[in-house]
């Protein structure tokens, strides 16, 4: 816990560095809510470091945001509103536990279409965040406008995420209208964010990747 903590203060007293007082505020609001919930044994440091630095951009752009909100029993990393509209923000770190040593590159990718499909039904927008040193394996079909999806696509994408995601499993028609609208590059060493299109993160990570 001591550690956690640490960490946590160290990484909020950089964000803060400079900046206005209601900033810092919020920065140490959240900051205290992941320390409660790391009392809980809920939240992991590598995992809580990201989700701050993202919620920083996201006040910087006028959202409230809260971690780890409830909606509809399931636990959304990121949750923003400005105005009418929300937001929500899965954080993927690319880890793979023990058991899906065999097959990482299946297990992140229906990871990440189980993401995609069961929170961005929740928001009016759905963003991914991911550290800048892991190319994410996103479903191309989920990066394509719902109406140009194929059954067949959508079938694919379904038995993906039953294959480690089928309690409850996601249905035919979230993954039809399942949407993503951006993805935050976290640099968390330097406290920064880029933002960018999906289809443009996908063009550049498909140079990365086999």
């Amino acid at each position: 816990m001591k550690e956690f903590e640490k960490d946590l203060n160290d990484l909020t007293e950089r964000l803060c560095l400079g900046e206005e007082k209601f900033v810092c505020n919020e920065m140490y609001r959240l900051r205290d809510r992941l320390i409660a919930l790391h009392e809980s044994n809920l939240v992991k440091i590598n995992h809580s470091a990201m989700e701050l630095v993202c919620a920083k951009y996201l006040v910087h752009a006028g959202y409230f945001v809260e971690i780890e909100r409830i909606l509809d029993g399931l636990s959304c990393d990121v949750y923003a509103t400005k105005g009418l509209g929300s937001m929500i923000v899965e954080v993927e770190t690319g880890f793979v536990p023990p058991e899906n040593a065999l097959n990482p590159s299946t297990y992140t990718k229906a990871r990440i279409a189980s993401k995609i499909t069961r929170y961005s039904g929740y928001a009016e927008k759905f963003g991914l965040a991911t550290p800048s040193h892991y190319v994410m394996p996103v479903p191309q079909v989920l990066i394509e406008p719902p109406r140009s999806r194929r059954d067949d696509e959508i079938l694919a994408v379904k038995k993906l995420c039953d294959m480690y995601y089928s309690n409850p499993p996601v249905s035919l028609d979230e993954i039809r209208n399942a949407r993503i609208h951006t993805v935050y590059i976290l640099d968390v060493d330097n406290g920064t964010v880029k933002e960018t299109e999906p289809t443009t993160y996908m063009e550049r990570a498909e140079h990365l990747t086999f």
